[in-house]
Formats: C-alpha cells, sequence, structure tokens
C-alpha cells in the first residue's frame, strides 16, 4: 500500500513539473497496481497527453501505462462525423489510392474501396471519439501519414494507431523525419518550405521562420501527431 501511495504521489510531481500538463486544469484519474500505471482523463492537446505519458513512465516502479487520456477536441463530433471525415481523408489521400478502405458502421464492416492489385487494407472504428486504426499498409510512412489525417479530424479525441507494416521496415530517425516532414508537407496552412526538420532519439527540433504564432503552433502539432514522436523542440521564429 505504500509503494502504491508513493509511485502516485511521485506521478503527479513528475506532471505538476511539466507545465504544459496543465495538470490543475485537467485533472488525471491515477490507479497503480503490480507496475501497472492507469491514466484517465482529457488533456488540452496532443503535446500535452504525450508529455503527460512521457513523464509518468519515467518515473521509478512504473513498469507499464494503461493509457485512457483522451484529447480535448477542437470541435465536438459525434462518432459518425468523425468516422465520415476520417474515411473521406484517406479516400481522397493519393498516398492510399492502391490500398483498401472498411468502416466500422453499425456493428458491421462496410467497404468503402477494394482496388485492384491491393496493397492491403485500413480499417476505421470510432468510438467515443476515439479513431482506431487497424489493418495492414505497404509502409511506416503511409502508417504515420494515416494516423495524422485521422487527427486532424476536429473532433478526435485520440487515434490508436494499430497499423502493421508489410513487410516489416526498421524504424530510425530518419524515417521519422521524413514522416514530420512529408506532414508538413500536406497541410495546407504550414508553409513547409521554410521549415527545417531534425530528429534525434525521437525528439523532434523544429527550426525556420512563420508569418503567424498560429502557423508555428500549428507545424508543432503536427509533428507531434506522427506516430512515434516523444517529444516536440519548437525554434521556429515568427517573422510577420
Amino acid at each position: 500500500m505504500n509503494e502504491t501511495r508513493d509511485v502516485l504521489e511521485s506521478v503527479r510531481k513528475a506532471l505538476r513539473s511539466e507545465d504544459r500538463v496543465k495538470i490543475d486544469q485537467h485533472p488525471l484519474h491515477l490507479a497503480f497496481a503490480a507496475g501497472d500505471l492507469t491514466m484517465e482523463g482529457e488533456a488540452p492537446d496532443i503535446a500535452a497527453k504525450k508529455l503527460a505519458l512521457e513523464r509518468a513512465a519515467a518515473v521509478a516502479g512504473v513498469d507499464h501505462i494503461v493509457d485512457r487520456i483522451r484529447v480535448a477536441p477542437a470541435e465536438r463530433m459525434g462518432d459518425k462525423q468523425i468516422r465520415d471525415h476520417v474515411r473521406n481523408a484517406l479516400v481522397q489521400e493519393p498516398a492510399f489510392a492502391e490500398i483498401g478502405l472498411r468502416v466500422h458502421v453499425k456493428g458491421a464492416w462496410e467497404t468503402v474501396r477494394d482496388p485492384a492489385g491491393r496493397r492491403g487494407t485500413i480499417d476505421v472504428r470510432v468510438e467515443d471519439g476515439v479513431v482506431t486504426l487497424a489493418g495492414d499498409v505497404p509502409g511506416l510512412a503511409h502508417k504515420r501519414l494515416a494516423g495524422v489525417l485521422a487527427w486532424w479530424v476536429p473532433g478526435s479525441r485520440d487515434v490508436v494507431n494499430g497499423l502493421a507494416v508489410t513487410p516489416p521496415e526498421a524504424d530510425n530517425d530518419e524515417e521519422i523525419a521524413d514522416a514530420v516532414r512529408l506532414v508538413l508537407e500536406k497541410d495546407p496552412f504550414v508553409d513547409a518550405s521554410q521549415i527545417r526538420v531534425s530528429v534525434r532519439h525521437a525528439v523532434v527540433t523544429l527550426d525556420g521562420l512563420v508569418p503567424g504564432p498560429a502557423h508555428r503552433e500549428m507545424a508543432e502539432f503536427d509533428a507531434w501527431y506522427v506516430f512515434a514522436v516523444d517529444k516536440v523542440v519548437n525554434r521556429i521564429a515568427v517573422r510577420p
């Protein structure tokens, strides 16, 4: 019992040490047993969610985290609306033209696209604002791009990216950097040509110039949305 209390107190202290988590305004429910820490609640944004998980994972005694943290949506949407937006984004993305697509509707799977010479399938399910992606895709870049497109839907509260890569690919910092660059290029609100991306140990650093604070923030969130990014250092300068 004392060990549980000590671990939980250490986790709370770690969360308070990270300003972006805003633990006082967005409290998280914590439970700990046998090395497993369950974290549940609503974070203000994707950065706060990932930083909360990172800080908690670093606490001695925490062996595994059950992540039930959701992100406050930019716009409240029903599951059907979120699902339709994700479906449309995947259909319209040229990179997925040879990949099949199914969506889960009223307890059954509906085929949206089944191209000849299919190179994988993406299954989309939405429950309580959480988008789950399953199936298989031909590359890590496809997996990461699908996840970001799901995150870009304003109503998404979390994205569980369970897409398998077939055949398997080794992941590394350069793969992550390429994915971040691709996402920045896809974002119509960001001038990717003015932003430099570097990655070391899954920590993304952004440098460059943008015309306003909103553009700076959008570029940073784009990097946070990329699968396997642990932290983002935003050194982008604002120059109107």
